[in-house]
């Protein structure tokens, strides 16, 4: 796992290259190496910064020049061996034994045909001396990030936005749009960028720049396609063997010449890795976290730390237990530079500090579950939306009565939460709503009146552009499968949007490479061949799923009650982050620029405060995006990163 940063026919492009790596140092602080060309119309730059994991020496190291072709690279090829053999069978002779190597000799063999047999998690820039040509692309679900910014015939790249921001002088520009979706979704979809000359290259796709300025894009894998191709192989009755699937690729995802350990929450998803990981790799660690019992008590959060425990023991893996009774206030402005965009899941804190954790203990490689729940539909969603469409059979004066009635109900008194009531409060929201706009109303934070009544009235606009595009992409496939139709959406955009991005950010922010064995093709393609009605059986979400891990796990982590890998926001909100808040409300910089509005955050913040509704990850993602919003205007990273502030919060 590395950082990666390149100039095509950019002004100044060597200086620029060097300044991009440097602000991805983190990515890779086992070495760096820059590659420069001059040919044609202009000069092309590469830079690296190298965490080595896979041909610790120095025949692994960036970029990697050979034979005409110049190579920067960020990811793992899991299916290495097997490519390394077919162009061994072709005459290729390997100098070392990374999979940068097999990356850039596919390249040669097959160019972009290459890309479709590459299984792992990639981003890349790829040279080619010969032709003057740069060609960027990135692994077919969104794992690994790559931004990229063109002016006129010129173009950089890099891991990170914040590189491209820093080398453009603070020139760039804040999309308005990107800050409404994020208020939408807690998140920036992949299809936008915070800033606005900036873009995401998608998933799956490739981008190749020509001497003459002319700019080539292809696709090389669409998981609309993969949805589709599954359908029809369930309707021809051919099941996937899950359970062999998923071992399968948690064997090749614990390939490494580095300490591997795995995130163990004591849910199904990180459990059934874990132990499939202690299968083929005795005397495998394991890291899990805990919150002080008067936060965890005040957000009623189940007791996940016995599961973790328990799985541990069974299995015998090596647990380390990190209690996170964190300093927000330098948490947050931390985290907040190293998301890149506004992101407001409190997940990122957790990943970034099990993974400082992990780092010191010489930890470089974890195994996470993220993806389990966007493809075997194990959200708390997914059953709550066809339990609402049972519910909308129900007469309309008893809906309205219960509706009210629970309406009256607190989410909290001043000691504790009720984790039910605010369950019932959010099923209520969407729960009389037509099948598509329920689903997507059901991870949204806020309906279409809200969100207006929230922002600028100039946004107007733009608010109608995101939830349009918001219902183009739901809407954007053939599959008759309600259960596999929000499977589909949560993986074009939850997945690489929300849980991707800051399991990426957060962990290379300690300098930590996490895999993410759910998120792999063939995992997917199994997946997919999974009708609905087999994800979700009677009140059980991940069905499926669950039905393979009891070929290695005891029933009671199997059906355990879903756990939760975030925070207690709400006990974060009513102490150590209120007078943040009631500052940002006040005289916040998204209030002072007009695009939040004063009285509508302080409606929420009331509301909030009097128990009635549970408004804190409203609360907490305007946080977010207030000290984004700070940083992106000012230019300036956060003293936090300077002082090093937040690591004595590992105990």
């Amino acid at each position: 796992m590395c950082g990666i940063a390149g100039a095509y026919h950019w002004p100044d492009g060597k200086a620029v290259v060097e300044r991009l790596t440097d602000v991805l140092a983190h990515r890779g602080p086992d070495g760096e190496g820059r590659y420069g060309h001059s040919a044609g119309a202009g000069e092309v730059h590469l830079g690296h910064r190298r965490l080595a994991i896979i041909d610790l020496t120095g025949t692994g190291a960036q970029p990697m020049v050979s034979g005409g072709l110049a190579l920067t690279y960020n990811g793992e090829l899991y299916n290495a061996p097997e490519l390394r053999a077919e162009l061994a069978g072709h005459g290729v002779r390997f100098r070392g034994t990374s999979d940068t190597e097999v990356v850039l000799e596919a390249w040669r063999r097959w160019g972009t045909d290459c890309l479709p047999r590459l299984r792992g998690m990639f981003a890349f820039g790829v040279f080619d001396e010969r032709t003057g040509e740069l060609v960027l692309a990135r692994d077919q679900l969104g794992i690994k990030p790559l931004f990229l910014l063109r002016r006129g015939e010129g173009l950089v790249f890099a891991s990170e936005l914040k590189a491209l921001a820093a080398v453009t002088g603070g020139s760039l520009q804040v999309d308005h749009g990107a800050l409404v979706a994020s208020l939408l979704y807690y998140w920036v979809p992949d299809s936008r960028c915070a800033f606005r000359e900036a873009e995401k290259l998608p998933p799956g796709s490739w981008l190749r720049c020509r001497p003459d300025g002319r700019v080539e894009r292809g696709r090389f894998w669409n998981l609309k396609d993969v949805a589709a191709e599954g359908r029809e192989r369930a309707l021809a009755g051919e099941q996937p063997d899950l359970a062999a699937v998923v071992e399968e690729s948690t064997r090749r995802h614990l390939v490494s010449d580095v300490p591997v350990a795995t995130f163990l929450s004591g849910g199904l998803d990180s459990s059934y890795l874990t132990a499939l990981a202690a299968r083929h790799q005795a005397g495998i660690s394991a890291y899990t976290i805990g919150f002080r019992a008067e936060d965890a008590r005040f957000e009623a959060m189940p007791d996940d730390l016995r599961y973790a425990r328990q799985v541990a023991a069974r299995f015998g893996v090596e647990l380390h237990e990190i209690e996170i009774a964190p300093q927000v206030l330098d948490l947050l402005p931390r985290m907040t530079y190293h998301l890149d965009e506004p992101i407001g899941d409190p997940a990122a804190i957790n990943t970034f500090l099990i993974c400082s954790a992990a780092r010191e203990a010489g930890v470089k490689v974890m195994l996470s579950g993220m993806g389990a729940d966007e493809l075997f539909a194990g959200y708390r969603k997914h059953l709550a939306n066809l339990i609402a469409l049972r519910y909308q059979r129900v007469p309309g004066p008893l809906r309205r009565g219960v509706s009210a009635a629970v309406d009256r109900l607190p989410v909290a008194t001043a000691r504790r939460g009720y984790r039910s009531v605010r369950f019932a409060k959010r099923f209520l929201s969407f729960a009389d709503l037509p099948e598509e706009t329920a689903f997507r109303r059901s991870y949204t934070m806020y309906d279409r009146d809200e969100l207006l009544a929230l922002v600028d009235p100039d946004l107007a606009g733009t608010v109608q552009d995101v939830l349009d595009e918001h219902a183009d992409v739901y809407r954007d496939n053939e599959l008759d499968d309600f259960v596999n139709r929000m499977c589909l959406a949560d993986s074009r955009m939850f997945l690489p949007g929300l849980n991707l991005a800051y399991t990426d950010r957060s962990s290379m922010a300690a300098s930590t490479e996490v895999r993410v064995p759910y998120v792999d093709v063939e995992v997917v393609r199994a997946a997919f061949a999974v009708p609905g009605d087999r994800k979700i059986v009677g009140r059980q979400g991940k069905a499926a799923l669950k039905q393979a891990a009891t070929t290695i796990l005891p029933r009671e982590i199997v059906y355990r009650p879903k756990g939760l890998f975030s925070a207690p926001l709400r006990a974060w909100m009513s102490r150590d982050l209120a007078p943040l808040v009631r500052e940002v409300v006040n005289d916040g910089e998204l209030v002072r620029a007009g695009i939040l509005r004063r009285d509508a955050l302080a409606r929420l913040v009331a509301a909030d405060a009097a128990g009635q509704h549970d408004y804190s990850k409203h609360l907490w993602h305007v946080l977010t995006l207030e000290y984004w919003y700070r940083g992106a205007t000012s230019g300036s990273a956060p003293s936090a990163l300077l002082t090093g502030a937040g690591t004595e919060e590992i105990r």
